[in-house]
């Protein structure tokens, strides 16, 4: 079983930038992010995936303004969230898998087995 906790969320206006970070208990196969809007599905942000040496995977929307990244020797992963807009809002989160069959489908939400409770990004003009 992985725990995992996100941390960094808040409020910031347009513009603006924020870091969120991803503590794992464990060793993970695949990590992501993902958000949920209210009333809105859950979406996927980014994904590491360590059987292709951490190459970095991202959703169609990000268009270069969310970073993911980790720091393996912690545990960590971190999504910098740069130029933010006020759609970005919602709640964060992250997730993992220890599955080597992630790989095939880490852009979908059945990838994952261990989800983090969530952090609140609110972005205002």
């Amino acid at each position: 079983q992985v725990q995992l906790a996100e941390s960094g969320g808040g409020s910031v206006q347009a513009g603006g930038s924020l870091r969120l970070s991803c503590a794992a208990s464990g060793r993970t196969y695949t990590t992501a992010w993902w958000r949920q809007a209210p009333g809105a599905a859950r979406e996927f942000i980014a994904a590491l995936g360590s059987w292709s040496g951490d190459r970095t995977y991202y959703g169609d929307f990000v268009k270069g303004r969310f970073t993911i990244s980790k720091d393996g020797a912690k545990n960590m992963v971190y999504l910098q969230l740069n130029n933010l807009r006020p759609e970005d809002t919602a709640v964060y989160y992250c997730a993992a898998s220890r599955r080597s069959d992630s790989r095939a489908y880490y852009y979908r939400e059945a990838a994952y087995e261990h989800w983090g409770q969530g952090t609140q990004v609110s972005v205002s003009y």
